[in-house]
């Protein structure tokens, strides 16, 4: 839409607008430069008043934007509705002096938005949580005091400059970056929270205990309708999106607990009826796989990711029929 728009000036990005390299490929195609992470094809001391710039769904660091707008540049802003009522809740947390303990992937671009918001005027603090080891870990140290070095170290790279633990974890709250898993940024919320009880009795803690849950709605989506499909008897789940997507690996995760279950970028994946290539998330790889369509009548349950077009979920599903020996001009009669 931007290019039909501003066809005559120059298109950038703030890194990619979603996490899908196919669509990602598209917006490279229509001559749309990259400003930030791997991909980059331009720097922001190159822009000009003339020049348009789209910002992501996943938002930015203020510190970015701030260069966007020193360089004069019209900005066209995408970020997602909820990012945003994370990042008016992050900002509040700090005006009123309490930290932010933000559940997310530190290096992602949505919380390093959110961290970058939960500075506040300069003076607020955060700290980002990925699993429930973390959480365990900082609730210790709410509880019981530590070794600050040590706590610094474990979170290098993920809490504001200056923090100190046994100065910012007074007054906490909690926020989430929203591609997260609900259940797990509940827990902890939880877990957090009955730290702070643990420390400071109930009536206490109701002051040095905030939190907010904003979870995605597209996300939610999908990890519910996920959720129902497990009442389903399956015999192996196909999960279909972008290898470094987050809500789409949460579906992977959420899959591979109850079943067999292949996360893979589109329909090339799968090989054939005996090779599949999909990403591990353990090994943060791709790899192959074989023998992984059952040769019996099977029962196969296929999700994708937020970020992932319809036309991949669709492709995916006529090649899983084409490898049954079915074809798509079968499959479109049948239509």
């Amino acid at each position: 839409a931007a290019r039909k728009v501003f066809k005559d000036r120059r298109l950038f990005i703030v890194g990619e607008i979603i996490h899908n390299p196919e669509v990602n490929h598209q917006i490279a195609s229509l001559g749309i430069k990259n400003l930030t992470g791997k991909n980059k094809e331009a720097d922001i001391s190159d822009l000009g008043p003339d020049d348009v710039v789209i910002v992501p769904a996943f938002g930015t660091e203020l510190s970015i934007q701030q260069q966007i707008k020193d360089r004069g540049c019209q900005i066209v802003d995408t970020t997602c509705g909820d990012v945003m009522s994370v990042w008016k809740r992050v900002r509040k947390y700090a005006s009123e002096s309490v930290t932010s303990i933000i559940h997310g992937k530190a290096e992602h671009e949505e919380t390093k938005a959110t961290s970058s918001r939960a500075l506040g005027d300069g003076t607020g603090h955060y700290l980002v949580v990925l699993t429930l080891a973390d959480t365990d870990y900082v609730c210790d140290y709410i509880r019981h005091g530590g070794d600050k070095q040590a706590f610094l170290e474990r979170f290098e790279g993920a809490h504001s400059p200056g923090f100190d633990p046994d100065v910012h974890l007074k007054t906490v709250g909690v926020a989430n970056q929203t591609t997260m898993l609900r259940g797990e940024t509940e827990e902890v919320q939880r877990r957090v929270r009955q730290a702070i009880v643990d420390r400071d009795g109930p009536e206490l803690a109701e002051k040095n205990f905030r939190f907010f849950d904003t979870i995605c709605g597209a996300t939610q989506e999908r990890q519910d309708a996920l959720r129902e499909l497990f009442n389903v008897p399956m015999d192996l789940l196909l999960v279909v999106g972008g290898y470094n997507s987050s809500n789409t690996s949460h579906l992977a995760e959420m899959g591979e607990e109850k079943l067999p279950t292949y996360f893979v970028l589109n329909a090339s994946r799968l090989v054939s009826a005996t090779e599949i290539k999909h990403y591990n998330l353990h090994e943060k790889r791709e790899v192959v796989s074989h023998f992984w369509l059952p040769s019996a009548p099977a029962v196969i349950g296929i999700t994708a990711g937020a970020s992932c077009p319809n036309n991949l979920i669709e492709e995916t599903l006529i090649r899983l029929f084409e490898l049954r020996g079915i074809s798509r001009q079968e499959l479109e009669l049948a239509a």
